[in-house]
């Protein structure tokens, strides 16, 4: 039952931050929502979707921020 309701609550969220975050791919941005839902359940959170996707987005933007930008030509 648990699975279940942790399958449709990825969902939706992985969905709307695949159409944010465009420029990574969709099964790191599944991964890291399920990352986000097993660590809340874990600490003993309600997992709600507005929590797992903050924090997801959270997650998303450091890895976004933390590319390096492309090398110029020499």
């Amino acid at each position: 039952m648990l699975a279940l309701a942790t399958r449709f609550l990825k969902e939706p969220v992985s969905l709307r931050l695949a159409e944010e975050f465009l420029t990574v791919p969709v099964d790191t941005i599944d991964r890291c929502v399920a990352d986000v839902c097993a660590c809340t359940q874990h600490l003993g959170i309600s997992a709600t979707p507005e929590i797992v996707e903050r924090i997801a987005r959270e997650h998303l933007l450091a890895i976004v921020n933390s590319t390096p930008p492309p090398r110029s030509p020499r």
